[in-house]
Formats: C-alpha cells, structure tokens, sequence
C-alpha cells in the first residue's frame, strides 16, 4: 500500500480537526476526499505530506513512517495545496528549474521540459507566472509536484476556481498522470469525484463517515430515502400531501412545486391517486434517481 492512516487525531485548541481517522490508499489508486468546509480535508493532506504533525496516530508512506525521517518520504510525495503558492515574477521554466534544484535532481533543463510537455504550458512558456490564467497556473503547481517523480500526488481542491473548460482540461490531465501513480485530490465538485475517482472517502466534522466506489456509494441506504418532484396546477396545501400513503416529509418550492420524501416503495401511484381523487391537476411527476450529490448530502446532514 502506498497511503497508511492509523488512528490520527489532530486538535486545535478545543476542535478536534480530525477525530481517529483510519484508511489505506493502495498504490495506482485515485482516492476523492469529499467532505463541507472545516470538515478536515486540507489538515489530514498536510499531516500526510509531513507539513503538520498529529497529536495521535501514525501515518505511513510506501511503508516509511512520517516522523524522524519526514524529508526522505517527501521526495516520494508531490504536492500541491489548496492555495498554489507560486513565484509569479519568475518565468515557468526558470520557476521549475528551482523548485527542481531544491530537489537536486539531476538533468534539470530536460526534465523542466518534460514538464512543460506533460501538463500542457508549452504554449504558455514565455510568460512569467503572473501573466498566467488560474488554470494554466494550477497546472504550473502540478508540474511542480511531479517534476521529481513522486509515487505519491496530493491534490487538495486542484479544480476550485477554474471555469468549465478548464476543469476538464485539469481533469485530464490528472487522469493522464495518474497511471502509474497514487493520487489523492480533494474536490466540492460531485461529478469531478464520480468521473475521476476509483474510491471516494467522505468526511465530515473530523472522522471518515464512510469509504467505497461511487457506484457503491450512490446504493447506500441513506439513498434509499426517494424523492418525487410534484407540480400541480393548482394551489395545492401542505397538510393535504402529508395524508397520502407513505410520505415521510414534505419540502415546498413553491405553492404549486414540491419535493415529497418517501420510503422504499414507489411514491407516484399513490400521488397519481391523490391528484385524481382532488380533482387536481398534475404537471410534473417525476421521481429524483439516487446521485452522488443526494447520499453526500444525506450522510454529513
């Protein structure tokens, strides 16, 4: 395995950022952490690349112990933090020649180039990093974390920000690098997790709430809870749609729109009935399919 995390807890004054987490990352994997905001995501990445320290539990690295030997498992993980830290006075090749140099790697303007070549700023080398786009520098800070060959890429948030176009381009370029390496990103996004992802953990208030394939996750019992989208023509009351058979909860949209929440068993019949038995109107019956977004949702309410 190339990511091992043994019960790690980390404390910031009275918060538990992270609460006795526990999980393993098999080498070739891409693993998504998802999880709100202030929910642990960037301090459990800092604490796997040796940045922050926990206050319990051992984290390893290719089998290596983050601890007395910190500097050495780093050479084998790239980076790259929410943030992007860059040198935007600094060309792109001058930028990667020193983050290599801090490496000591040997072939320095080769592999700059490679870099340059694998992550698409050919056309961009000419400029200095502040003249770049958020996207291209987002690639700038992903040619800086691979430029000395890592087994292991942390990505915290590597798509937030960017616009459609760019998020596919930076999405693929994960997917092209990733084939002979373990990368874990950490995204808001539900579909970059779904497209990229062989696993997703979800996270929330400091513990993994769950760990599996997305497929799997979609199935999860919390999803078994459906979802009908309701529209009648008329004005139609609350009161009156909480009576119909196996309706658990109701949320307006409007006076007209609902969201009805049911069990296990085929909610539309029974609405269908309700609507007929009223003299009502129904312009939409349509029942919500289970998404990654929905059991998310569900399971960090």
């Amino acid at each position: 395995m190339s990511v091992q995390v043994e019960s790690v807890t980390k404390i910031y004054g009275k918060q538990k950022a992270l609460d006795g987490v526990s999980f393993t990352v098999n080498s070739g994997e891409i693993v998504g952490i998802l999880g709100p905001n202030g929910a642990g995501k960037s301090t459990l990445m800092k604490i796997i690349t040796g940045f922050l320290h926990p206050d319990e539990g051992t984290v390893s690295v290719n089998n290596a112990i983050i601890g007395g030997n910190t500097l050495g498992i780093r050479r084998q993980i790239g980076y790259l933090p929410e943030n992007n830290p860059l040198y935007l006075d600094l060309y792109i090749a001058e930028y990667l020649e020193y983050v290599a140099g801090i490496y000591r790697l040997k072939g320095t303007q080769s592999r700059v180039k490679e870099m340059i070549g694998l992550t698409g700023l050919e056309s961009e080398k000419h400029k200095k990093i502040g003249a770049l786009s958020k996207g291209y520098r987002q690639r700038v800070g992903i040619a800086q974390a691979l430029i000395h060959n890592p087994s292991v890429l942390i990505l915290d948030e590597p798509t937030s920000g960017l616009d459609p176009s760019q998020i596919v381009e930076i999405r693929q370029l994960i997917r092209n690098i990733s084939a002979d390496k373990t990368v874990m990103l950490s995204t808001h996004i539900m579909q970059e997790a779904e497209a990229l992802c062989d696993r997703i953990m979800i996270i929330n208030q400091g513990k993994i709430v769950t760990t599996d394939t997305p497929a799997n996750i979609k199935t999860m019992a919390t999803s078994a809870v459906q979802k009908v989208l309701v529209e009648f023509a008329e004005i139609v009351d609350k009161k009156a749609l909480l009576t119909i058979q196996g309706v658990i909860e109701i949320q307006s949209l409007s006076e007209k729109t609902w969201l009805i929440f049911g069990g296990e068993t085929d909610l539309r019949p029974q609405i269908f009935k309700f609507a007929v038995d009223n003299k009502l109107t129904l312009l939409t019956l349509n029942k919500q399919e289970s998404t990654l977004e929905n059991v998310f949702l569900d399971l960090v309410r």
